[in-house]
């Protein structure tokens, strides 16, 4: 797995350069729901095809995120959850 693969994954799923993991949930359940054979009588194959694709990509950001290594850091957690002022009411609160 490499940077080449995540952003080939990315990008079929219609996913822009950051998402949650439940956006690349709903990515792929919505193309997945599109492009299933069953719900296809005509072109099969094509819609074969692109299932494969799309479970392969899906699986590969999945392991991606399974891989992820979080920071617990200050700064990186003021990043990832924007809501300071909450957050210390909370640490305030659970301190006492």
């Amino acid at each position: 797995m490499d940077f080449q693969d995540i952003d080939e994954a990315r990008k079929l799923l219609g996913l822009g350069r950051a998402a949650t993991l439940q956006e690349i949930k709903s990515a792929y359940r919505r193309l997945a729901h599109r492009h299933h054979p069953d719900k296809h009588d005509g072109d099969s194959q094509e819609n074969d095809e692109m299932m494969k694709k799309l479970n392969i990509a899906y699986r590969l950001l999945l392991d991606y995120c399974a891989d992820y290594i979080y920071s617990f850091d200050e700064e990186d957690v003021a990043r990832n959850f924007p809501h300071e002022q909450d957050w210390r009411k909370w640490r305030e609160s659970w301190r006492m």
